[in-house]
């Protein structure tokens, strides 16, 4: 009586491993939803809860500078670093009289938590909706899954895109949004 080999058939395995690794790529790579603004543009409007249940609106930013940055998770460690590094910076933001403002599409239940847990002092707002997401071209999808990416806009006092970066790395991208910040400030003094 012959036994059927407990060992799996190579030819097997390379089929799942090659599937496996389709699988990833697919799940990795997000689909974007929108059109993003365009530098001189007007900033798409919103009107979204902060950590604390207050509504705000791009209008209520007229007159000032406005950091808008989005982030993907709250309590993730790369949002974490983004948003800890504007904390620790936001005395320098308020010197210059430029406001910055935190979105994702974590409801506000979530953003109350991470903001008393990492003493978060300016506005995050849930974009629970993403429908300002999408309004900035930053909606992600992986499957079933939707997020902002990791995407930052200057908005200029009139309500204009004067800055806009795709690719953020959350441990330098405070001081690069500062720095731009003080030389648009500097050349609009001029």
């Amino acid at each position: 009586m012959s036994h059927a080999s407990s060992q799996p058939n190579p030819r097997h395995l390379s089929l799942w491993a090659m599937l496996l690794g389709l699988l990833f790529a697919l799940l990795s790579t997000g689909v974007s939803a929108g059109e993003q603004p365009t530098v001189g543009s007007s900033a798409p409007n919103f009107k979204l809860q902060d950590q604390n249940g207050e509504w705000h609106r791009l209008e209520d930013y007229r007159g000032q500078w406005l950091a808008l940055y989005f982030y993907p998770k709250d309590d993730t460690p790369g949002c974490t670093t983004e948003a800890c590094n504007f904390r620790d910076n936001i005395y320098a933001f308020k010197k210059i009289g430029a406001a910055v403002v935190g979105v994702s599409v974590d409801d506000v239940d979530s953003h109350k938590e991470f903001s008393d847990k990492y003493q978060i002092p300016f506005t995050i707002l849930a974009d629970e909706d993403q429908s300002t997401a999408k309004a900035y071209g930053v909606l992600k999808s992986i499957v079933v899954a939707k997020f902002a990416s990791r995407q930052s806009f200057i908005i200029d006092p009139q309500g204009r895109i004067a800055k806009h970066y795709e690719d953020v790395d959350p441990d330098t991208h405070t001081d690069e949004v500062l720095n731009d910040l003080q030389q648009f400030m500097a050349n609009s003094a001029s």
